[in-house]
């Protein structure tokens, strides 16, 4: 039987490391759907200075859109961009890494598992680091893109003990990355009870996105235990 061969990982022993020194990571996710080639320069020089990585991804953006996208960002950023996919057709080579997303918050077949063996064929013929990342969606006061297309329930903020319970499953399945998503476009972002419950119970760095608008919402999600937080939507619309 082949063997997948994989490049020496960097971007996960990297990200362990940065936290490891009390680094703080940032992240821009970037969905290519939004993004305009023809200004890509412009766009990229509004990144924050302390942006680390850069996301890639949509909830229904294509292959080439996506190959054509991390394309330009890797000639104009030097920093890691890493596929943040809304489906298996988002996977391309040009990037990084993978965040290989498994919805576990939900019980759609399709973004638990089925999203991830379509993807294989792909996969296994790629030299590209991939990250198992236990995905949750949580409740952000709006039906987001995410909920709409996985047809499952975000869990609400209020559900504590869930999201834990739900994250530590994650983790001891032998996910690398727990990643709470309020969905883009959220009307507020996850609350320091919930973040600071899940980083607690963790061995695991914890992603944070969604609803995140101004850079005190992203402090208190840093200081409640976010390893990575993630800003889309407000980079987007030049708010942040």
């Amino acid at each position: 039987m082949k063997v997948r061969t994989q490049q020496s990982p960097v971007v996960y022993p990297q990200l362990l490391a940065a936290i490891e020194q009390g680094k703080k990571l940032f992240a821009i996710l970037i969905d290519p759907d939004d993004f305009d080639l023809a200004i890509a320069k412009e766009i990229l020089s509004q990144l924050p200075s302390f942006t680390t990585h850069i996301f890639v991804g949509g909830s229904t953006a294509n292959y080439q859109d996506t190959r054509s996208t991390v394309q330009v960002i890797k000639k104009l950023v030097n920093l890691p961009v890493v596929i943040f996919p809304g489906n298996h057709a988002q996977i391309t080579a040009e990037a990084d890494a993978l965040l290989f997303l498994s919805l576990i918050s939900g019980d759609n077949p399709e973004y638990l598992i089925n999203q991830q063996i379509k993807a294989v064929n792909t996969l296994k013929d790629l030299e590209l680091e991939v990250i198992p990342t236990g995905y949750i969606l949580i409740d952000g006061g709006t039906v987001s893109t995410v909920q709409k297309i996985s047809g499952t329930r975000p869990i609400p903020q209020g559900e504590v003990s869930q999201i834990v319970h739900t994250a530590l499953a994650g983790q001891y399945s032998g996910k690398q990355l727990i990643y709470l998503e309020a969905g883009s476009g959220a009307r507020f972002p996850i609350g320091q009870q919930v973040i600071n419950a899940v980083k607690d119970a963790l061995d695991i760095p914890l992603i944070v996105g969604g609803g995140i608008r101004d850079r005190d919402q992203l402090k208190m999600a840093h200081s409640a235990g976010a390893d990575i937080v993630v800003v889309g939507t407000a980079f987007e619309n030049n708010e942040f």
